[in-house]
C-alpha cells in the first residue's frame, strides 16, 4: 500500500509532464516558395543569385567570342560568420549552365576522382571493347570562381538590423589568367526581433 501510495503520484506527474510536452507540426510546401525564418542566407537566396548570376554568365559578351567553352567551377568561398552550404549554390549555377546548353561542364575535382578510379578499375576488368579510353577528358578553358560576403548593421537595443550579402564571381580564362567575365549580387535583408541577441 505505501509502494502504492508512492508511485502513483509519480506516475500522474510523468503522465502530466508528457501531455504538457511541446507538440510538432509538419507542413509539406512549395520547394520554390520564400521563407525566411531567421535572416540568414536560405534556399531562396542561393537559387536567386545562382538563376541571375547565370543569366549573366550566358548573355555577356565573353560568350560571344569563344566557340563551344568548357567551364569548370572552383571555389566559392564562404567569407562570412554564418555556416553557408556554398555547394548547393554551386550545384544550382552548374544545373542552369549545363541545361542552356550554351557552355560545357566538367567534374570538380572530387568527381573527377572518382571517375579516374572507376575507369583505371576498366582497365583490368573491364572488356577492351567496353573499357573507358585513358587520357581522354575534356580540359576546361575557364574556371568560375568567386565569394560570398556579408555585413550586419543594428541599431542600439539589437531589435532592428539590415543584413546585407554581395556575392562576386569570376570566370577567368584557365590558359591565360585573363578575367572574361566578373558578376554581382548583391541581397540586402531588414530584420526585426523582439530579443537583442543576434
Amino acid at each position: 500500500m505505501a509502494f502504492t501510495r508512492m508511485i502513483l503520484p509519480s506516475l500522474i506527474a510523468a503522465f502530466l509532464f508528457w501531455g504538457c510536452g511541446p507538440t510538432q507540426s509538419v507542413q509539406r510546401v512549395d520547394p520554390g516558395s520564400q521563407s525566411d525564418l531567421s535572416g540568414n542566407w536560405n534556399d531562396t537566396d542561393a537559387r536567386m543569385v545562382a538563376e541571375d548570376m547565370t543569366s549573366d554568365i550566358l548573355s555577356a559578351a565573353w560568350l560571344q567570342n569563344v566557340d563551344s567553352p568548357v567551364l569548370i567551377v572552383g571555389d566559392i568561398r564562404n567569407n562570412t560568420a554564418e555556416h553557408i552550404r556554398t555547394d548547393i549554390f554551386i550545384k544550382e549555377i552548374e544545373r542552369a549552365i549545363v541545361n542552356s546548353q550554351k557552355v560545357e561542364i566538367v567534374a570538380d575535382p572530387d568527381q573527377r576522382n572518382q571517375i579516374r578510379a572507376e575507369r583505371d578499375d576498366q582497365q583490368q576488368h573491364a572488356s577492351y571493347e567496353t573499357a573507358a579510353a585513358l587520357a581522354q577528358e575534356l580540359g576546361a578553358d575557364y574556371m568560375l570562381v568567386g565569394g560570398i560576403e556579408s555585413n550586419v548593421d543594428k541599431n542600439l537595443d539589437g531589435t532592428r538590423a539590415a543584413k546585407f550579402y554581395t556575392i562576386n564571381l569570376e570566370l577567368i580564362n584557365v590558359e591565360t589568367n585573363r578575367k572574361a567575365w566578373i558578376g554581382n549580387k548583391k541581397i540586402k535583408k531588414m530584420i526585426e526581433r523582439s530579443k537583442t541577441t543576434w
